[in-house]
């Protein structure tokens, strides 16, 4: 803290310096109701409106209630107020975008100060924030392209100077340096002005020859210091000149003219002149502006050749009341003398009185009594003299009137009683009027209402809101804006939104919608399935602003539109990854003989789970048919003894959604009239050709794992049988519940056999089960024959079922419509 430099602390107490102490000391006795305390934030540029800058409750040692009750506000002489207070919370937030580059130009460091006042007791406090600069400027130039014209009878050492480039970012993410590309000429020299500006040189440092080498391009790259660095170029173009040894010379150091603001466009202004001594093309004279960074070329033009200056822009007394150009004359050796010329700008009636509102009210209280401040003007003329006298007056007839108490503030009060019930609002027209010949006036219209009590609820337009949205739609998606109106003005017209809490399917609502409370947008928090939820509905409530505030409702129902995002599942004939299902179909079936039914099922809705059966590819297409909405496979001619045992079928199952989505399943026909022949030949058919030389070892390894796990099945069974009985008989003296226990590993094939003419008999082992089963099932019509194709042909289990049983040990089932057989099955597994 430096020496005599109050401060205020967090805690709210006075800290004072070593030299004023007692004076400080003796203002706080005798304004013991003033309290002042002094904090400082450091932000950078561009921060977002609504950006917190800090606490200022907290730093200063207040609570909310305090800042509520002392109408705590913020004192700025600025016209711009970037801030703003938070008296709720106690926070200071930016209001306006803050630019760095226009708050303080090159000045660093860049800050501003405002008072923070309370009443009751007054408090005074000053806030500082300083802004911090970041790097969104990059270095720029004011021409892409610079032309040099240069002598080959150039000494080395000579300099050129170079366009500066421009940042107005400051410190590190200023300007730093320049950057010229690689030759074998020029070397880059760079220095810094008084002011701390960096400038360029471009020296040549080996004699030019414009035989070898007439023209030359480069490029100057000027880099800033921020991160990530920016940089800005300009391209330097340079032709090579023939000997030149007589410099243009002006015949006026500086020449003097006068023109009236406003003047037209090619205006005479002055005619300059300069005298070449050389001969030949080397004694022409072309004239331009030097100075090109002050704008001049926009507002004058000077001939190349003649040296006439001509108006070109727009000449303003009030922003410029002289011009100085300089002005240069070059020869085609590219050597070049200066002049300055000096214009004066004479001043004419052209600008009308600006009327800036510092402060205007609106509305105002129907009970506001006469002489009520509305609002504070402030105007001006830009003309001088007479032209900048004003007189301010109100245009129609209207119960306000104009006082003026300071020079340029004009104040627009209230002259009588106001009444809303008789006139709601009112268009003030405020003209102002200056002294010139011949006048001019400007009019500011003010658009002022009667202020009204909250007595109106919004309205919706509808009762009940339908929105529809397709399933699988993204996440925050717009469903529906819905809209209510509040015939009350302001802040009692001022309605938000609310989503009134409700479940669906046991999850809140907010897991589903979410809504905008300002605009009224619904939108989607999730994505929909349509096969998960058909339709939501919700209520929402629309609340005005007022004190109290009014609110109505409304209902939403928001309809899920299905899409064709299932394809069609196959339900039959199961597809396994382990088994060959086949169905047998006798040489003596007719025409139409039904072979099969495939069974699809799509979870979709509508036309999206429509589902038609075509027969993509087969062995025999004369043989089969598909239906097209059933999906039966029937023969379509007469079954003969050439046509192949072996049928394959691809059956494509599609929906009609668009677009639309398809199922491919495959069903193996086995034509034959016996199974053995139907065994020979599938079992050939799932043979592996390189295995056929070990087929006998493997199928006596097989038989003798089979013993031995049967008989080590059956001695594990016995020994449970007996571990039961005698438990059995523990539980039965013990008089404790019996509680039956089904082992996990616990195997049954459940022999359903609901078709007739069959008789099952299934005999289930296990080796981690208490109990062996052995079942007799009824008669069916179906026999299904599973063989191993590993066993060369040896049967394994024969079972008969109506349904597909999808088992990874059953490499071939083969479905018999005519047959009766008796099947014995057994089934083993052994325990995890």
């Amino acid at each position: 803290m430096a020496c005599g430099k109050p401060t205020y602390s967090r805690c709210g107490k006075w800290r004072f310096g070593c030299e004023h102490n007692w004076k400080l000391l003796l203002l706080f006795f005798y304004l013991n109701h003033l309290v002042s305390g002094h904090i400082r934030y450091s932000i950078p540029e561009e921060m977002k409106k609504g950006s917190l800058i800090g606490n200022v409750a907290q730093d200063l040692g207040l609570d909310l209630k305090r800042l509520r009750s002392g109408r705590a506000r913020i004192v700025t002489g600025e016209s711009i107020q970037y801030t703003e207070l938070k008296t709720d919370k106690g926070m200071l937030v930016v209001k306006e975008r803050i630019d760095r580059e226009q708050l303080c130009g090159d000045v660093t460091p860049c800050s501003f100060s405002f008072e923070v006042i309370l009443e009751n007791p007054m408090e005074l406090h000053q806030i500082t924030v300083e802004i911090t600069d970041i790097n969104d400027h990059s270095p720029t130039f004011k021409r892409d392209t610079v032309h040099f014209e240069i002598s080959e009878s150039a000494n080395n050492g000579v300099r050129f100077p170079l366009n500066s480039a421009d940042d107005p970012d400051v410190g590190i993410n200023g300007l730093r340096e320049y950057f010229l590309t690689e030759n074998e000429n020029f070397i880059l020299k760079q220095n810094s002005n008084a002011d701390g500006k960096k400038y360029a040189e471009m020296v040549l440092q080996k004699p030019l020859d414009r035989e070898t080498n007439p023209n030359m391009s480069l490029k100057l790259i000027a880099v800033d210091g921020g991160s990530p660095q920016r940089s800005g170029t300009v391209n330097i173009d340079i032709t090579v000149l023939d000997v030149n040894d007589n410099t243009p010379l002006f015949n006026q150091s500086v020449y003097k003219a006068t023109v009236m603001e406003n003047s037209p466009r090619d205006t005479y202004v002055t005619t300059v002149n300069a005298s070449d001594a050389d001969f030949g093309p080397n004694s022409i004279v072309t004239y331009y502006f030097s100075d090109l960074n002050s704008g001049i070329n926009n507002l004058f033009t000077v001939d190349e050749k003649t040296g006439v200056i001509l108006i070109t822009g727009l000449i303003d007394y009030e922003k410029d009341k002289k011009h100085e150009l300089r002005i240069e004359a070059k020869d085609q050796g590219g050597l070049t003398d200066s002049s300055k010329v000096i214009i004066e700008v004479t001043d004419v009636n052209d600008n009308a009185p600006t009327i800036s509102v510092m402060s205007f009210t609106s509305p105002v209280s129907e009970d506001s009594p006469p002489g009520t401040t509305v609002g504070i003007m402030n105007v001006k003329d830009l003309d001088s003299g007479e032209n900048g006298q004003i007189i301010c007056r109100i245009e129609q007839n209207a119960p306000f009137k104009i006082k003026s108490n300071l020079r340029n503030y004009y104040t627009l009060v209230t002259d009588t009683v106001l009444d809303r019930e008789t006139v709601s609002e009112y268009n003030i027209t405020v003209v102002a009027t200056d002294a010139g010949m011949p006048p001019l006036s400007t009019k500011r219209t003010f658009y002022l209402k009667v202020s009204d009590v909250n007595d109106n609820a919004p309205l919706f337009s509808e009762s009940v809101y339908n929105a529809f949205i397709l399933e699988n739609n993204s996440p925050g998606v717009s469903l529906y804006t819905v809209r209510a109106k509040d015939p009350d003005e302001n802040q009692n017209a001022r309605v938000s939104y609310i989503l009134e809490d409700t479940y669906i399917g046991g999850s809140p609502l907010s897991e589903y919608i979410s809504l905008n409370s300002e605009s009224g947008v619904l939108h989607a928090v999730r994505s929909f399935d349509h096969e998960q939820i058909k339709q939501l509905l919700f209520t929402v409530r629309a609340q005005d602003g007022g004190s109290p505030p009014l609110s109505s409702n409304v209902t939403v129902k928001v309809l899920i539109q299905d899409q064709n995002d299932n394809p069609p599942q196959v339900l039959y004939p199961v597809q396994t990854g382990g088994s060959l299902v086949a169905e047998l179909v006798p040489r003596s079936a007719d025409v139409g003989y039904l072979v099969t039914k495939v069974v699809a099922v799509d979870v979709d809705s509508g036309q999206n789970a429509w589902l038609s059966y075509k027969l993509q590819k087969a062995t025999d297409r004369a043989l089969f048919e598909v239906g097209l909405q059933n999906g039966e496979i029937r023969t379509i001619r007469q079954v003969t003894d050439k046509d192949a045992v072996k049928q394959r079928l691809t059956v494509i199952v599609e929906d009609n959604g668009q677009p639309s989505r398809s199922a491919t399943v495959i069903v193996n026909v086995a034509v034959a009239d016996s199974f053995p022949e139907v065994l020979s030949e599938f079992t050939d058919f799932t043979q592996d050709k390189e295995y056929n030389d070990n087929l006998t070892f493997y199928l006596v390894l097989a038989l003798a794992v089979v013993s031995f796990l049967f008989i080590t099945c059956l001695v594990v069974i016995i020994s449970v049988k007996i571990y039961r009985w005698r438990q059995s008989r523990v539980m039965y003296h013990s008089n404790l519940p019996v509680i039956p226990y089904y082992p996990p590993r616990y195997s049954d094939t459940l022999g359903t056999g609901t078709l007739q003419h069959v008789y099952n008999y299934e005999v289930c082992r296990t080796t981690d089960s208490r109990k062996s089963d052995c079942k007799f099932g009824g008669v069916g019509s179906q026999n299904v024959l599973i063989m191993d194709p590993s066993s060369t042909g040896t049967m394994q289990r024969i079972q008969s079922e109506k349904s597909i049983l999808d088992e990874p040990d059953s490499p071939l089932e083969v479905r018999n419509n005519s047959q009766r057989v008796y099947s014995v099955r057994y089934c083993f597994s052994e325990p995890k």
